[in-house]
Parts: structure tokens; C-alpha cells; sequence
């Protein structure tokens, strides 16, 4: 017992507003029941097929690329707190317009819509989660947020699923009124919002650099560059759970497939808020690359396993719970990696333009699996993903021979973090209106 509760009070310690924004996240996804259902959407429900379903997400994707650019240049010279706010009050509109009018084509509209608002406040989220932590705490921090997504996330895709056929209306109108919710929480409680002191020795690639453009930055971080590529294909790869598997289980189980994936994606959940307590307890000392590498490896053996035993149903539960060790280690890996060797002046806009690189990256390799199963088939499909996360794992394995020597003082020994005990005394800071 002492054991498991230790689980939970590593995440001791944590500026109150971090716990804030772990609630926002949980009520946040708990209405967040529409989008793993995209697909079935655009198929069953409106008669896509599969290249016109790509091409359809592309586009979409090209059309957010702005607001990764816009959100993360916002967030490094405004305040963040607002930008959320802001872009919150955008998706509740858009989500509870979609739950008012016949489902169609301005449907999808709004709701690309409310995904550019979500787009845009990624960095202010990212940026505020690594603003109010010190370096030794961040992966807490980041472990944190996700463990919230996922606790929401635990029951929306089975009830997605059940509402699929008759009232899909009801699931936009709870995703709507879910985010309301979130912007009253972050309104309300999430008022210091000054950055941690961090005087560590691994703090030092943070230090504030004004006036200095973001592509000075990575000129001379060029090993970032090979970050984006590796998690950006990774992370193209990643998505095909929400793409090639649900068309998969349609082809097998018809409408039926639609609650064989919404019960999936609520394993999914249920296993990232078992694991991730504990993977963030075992893995702390790990260097960040070489949990995304393991991440790579078991998203690698769960699409396997799907793809060996298609068809059969229990199978599905065991691939997804090595496809979600293998996100919870890839999530760890991520915000703290890059937060940890970029200027905080510039987190913002480097995160946006990572997420544009991605993006287009990622849109590149959706096409070419949406082309290659409407016209070859879901095994042509499926060895083209498979190969495109094998160049994800070498990419990292490249990465992990050059990071050290870039940012040595990220593998020195560092002091113990103290995860008990009581929290710090900050003094408080209220943004000025």
C-alpha cells in the first residue's frame, strides 16, 4: 500500500497552478469524445473512403498550420493564461454549434474550426507547464498533464461509441460544455503565473535571450532538427491508430466496429492512468531519448500484434495495451526533452514551428497511406507505417549519439528531487489585467 501511494505523492510539491491546469486537462477531455471518432464519422456517416478521408485531414492540417505558427508566437510575447482562455471560448461556440445543426460537411468545418482554437494554445500550455517548474521537476510536470488527459479520456470514447448511431449530437454538446467548464477553472483559480526560479546546472540551455530570432536558436541547435524529423514521422505513425485501425475494424465489424474502438480507446485510457504513475516513479533518472526510443519500439510490437490477429477481437485489447506503454513512454519523453535545451523566451515559437514541421511531415506520410490503402490495399498500407517508424527509430538512435555531446550538462549527476514533504511557499503574483 505504501508503495502505491507513493505513486501519486511523487506528484508532491507542484505549484498550485499546475494542479489547476491537471483538472482543467481532466474535465477538458472528458467531452473530448468526438475526435477519436473523426473517421467512422467521415465513413460510416457520410461516405468517405479512405483517400478522400486523407486528403480531407491534410487539407485541415495545412489550414492549422498558421495557428501553430500564430499560437506559439503569441504565447512567447503574450500571456498565456489568455490565450487559453481565448482559444477555449472559440471551441466551446464551434462545439456547441455542431451539436445544434444536421450533421454534414459544416460539422466537420466547425469542427476543424475548434481544433485550430486547441492548436493554438498547445504552446501557451506547454510554455506555462514549463514556466512554473524547475528543471528536476518538469518531467512531474509533463507526467502530470497527461496522466489528466487520460484520466478524462477513461469513459468519453466508450460513451462515443454508444452515442455513435443515434445521438452523436449529444457527444459535441458535452465537449462543448466540458471546455467551458476548464476556461471557468483557469479563469478563476490560475493566477501566479511567474516563472520557477531554476539556478540548476541543467537550466543553463534555458536561460532568457531576447532579441535573438528563433532560427539563430536552432542554428545553433541543429540536433534539434533531427528531434523534429524522428518525432515528427513517430508521431505520423502514432496517428494511425486513429486512422488505419477504425478503418480496419469497419471493414471487419461494420457499425459495430465503431464501439469495439470507443471501448479501445477507453483501455487506452485506463492503462495510461495505471502506467504512467508508475513509469514516471521507475524511469525518472532515464534520459528523455531513450524513452521516446522505447515508446517507438512497443507502438512497433502493438500495431504487429493487431495486424498478425486481425479480426479477433480479444487481440485488440492486448495490442492496445503495448501500443500505450509505448505512448505513455513517447509522451514522458517529449514536452521535457525540448523544454530542456531551448531559451524560455523562445518556447513558444519553436514549439510551434515544430508542430508545423510535423504537421507537414506528418500530412506527407497521411496521403501516401490513404492512396496506398484505397488502391493497394491495408497490407500495403500498413508496410509503408511499419517502415516509416523503423527510419523513426534509427532517426533516435542517430539522435542519442549526438545529444550528449551537445548538452552535456543534461547527463551530469543532478540532486536528488525531493518528491514529499511540504509544498514551497511562492510569493504570489497576479497578472495585471
Amino acid at each position: 500500500m505504501h508503495r502505491l501511494l507513493g505513486l501519486f505523492t511523487q506528484y508532491r510539491g507542484l505549484r498550485r497552478e499546475v494542479y489547476i491546469l491537471f483538472l482543467g486537462r481532466i474535465v477538458t477531455s472528458m467531452g473530448s469524445m468526438v475526435w477519436p471518432m473523426l473517421t467512422m464519422i467521415l465513413s460510416l456517416k457520410l461516405g468517405l473512403d479512405a483517400e478522400d478521408i486523407a486528403e480531407l485531414m491534410v487539407a485541415a492540417g495545412l489550414f492549422m498550420l498558421p495557428a501553430d505558427l500564430i499560437g506559439g508566437k503569441l504565447a512567447d510575447r503574450c500571456s498565456k493564461k489568455k490565450i487559453i482562455l481565448w482559444c477555449d471560448i472559440v471551441s466551446v461556440v464551434c462545439y456547441i454549434i455542431c451539436g445544434i445543426i444536421p450533421l454534414g460537411f459544416a460539422t466537420i468545418a466547425l469542427m476543424f474550426a475548434a481544433a485550430i482554437g486547441q492548436a493554438m494554445e498547445h504552446p501557451a500550455y506547454s510554455g506555462l507547464f514549463a514556466d512554473m517548474t524547475a528543471t528536476k521537476d518538469r518531467h512531474r510536470a509533463f507526467s502530470l498533464s497527461y496522466l489528466g488527459v487520460n484520466l478524462g479520456l477513461v469513459l468519453s470514447p466508450t460513451i462515443a461509441g454508444l452515442l455513435f448511431k443515434d445521438y452523436l449530437w449529444l457527444s459535441f454538446i458535452i465537449s462543448g460544455v466540458a471546455i467551458g467548464i476548464t476556461t471557468v477553472l483557469i479563469e478563476f483559480f490560475v493566477k501566479n503565473i511567474e516563472k520557477e526560479p531554476d539556478a540548476s546546472g541543467e537550466a543553463v540551455y534555458q536561460q532568457e535571450r531576447h532579441g535573438e530570432s528563433v532560427f539563430r536558436i536552432l542554428r545553433e541547435n541543429r540536433i534539434l532538427l533531427l528531434y523534429v524529423a524522428a518525432a515528427a514521422i513517430y508521431g505520423a505513425v502514432y496517428s494511425q491508430y486513429s486512422y488505419l485501425m477504425p478503418l480496419d475494424m469497419s471493414a471487419a465489424h461494420g457499425e459495430d466496429g465503431a464501439l469495439i474502438f470507443g471501448t479501445i480507446g477507453s483501455l487506452n485510457c485506463i492503462v495510461v492512468v495505471l502506467f504512467t504513475p508508475l513509469f514516471t516513479k521507475l524511469f525518472n533518472k532515464t534520459q528523455d531519448l531513450y524513452k521516446l526510443l522505447a515508446g517507438q519500439l512497443f507502438v512497433g510490437l502493438g500495431y504487429g500484434l493487431f495486424l498478425t490477429l486481425i479480426g479477433h477481437i480479444p487481440v485488440y485489447y492486448v495490442a492496445m495495451v503495448l501500443f500505450t506503454w509505448g505512448e505513455i513512454f513517447a509522451t514522458l519523453a517529449d514536452g521535457p526533452y525540448l523544454t530542456k535545451r531551448i531559451p524560455s523566451t523562445h518556447r513558444g515559437r519553436i514549439t510551434g514551428m515544430i508542430a508545423v514541421c510535423s504537421a507537414v511531415i506528418a500530412g506527407a506520410i497521411e496521403l501516401t497511406v490513404g492512396h496506398l490503402y484505397e488502391n493497394k490495399g491495408h497490407a500495403a498500407a500498413w508496410i509503408f507505417v511499419l517502415s516509416m517508424l523503423g527510419a523513426a527509430i534509427v532517426l533516435t538512435l542517430l539522435l542519442l549519439l549526438g545529444d550528449r555531446r551537445t548538452y552535456p550538462k543534461l547527463y551530469e549527476k543532478q540532486p536528488e528531487t525531493v518528491m514529499d514533504g511540504p509544498e514551497p511557499e511562492i510569493e504570489e503574483y497576479r497578472e495585471e489585467e
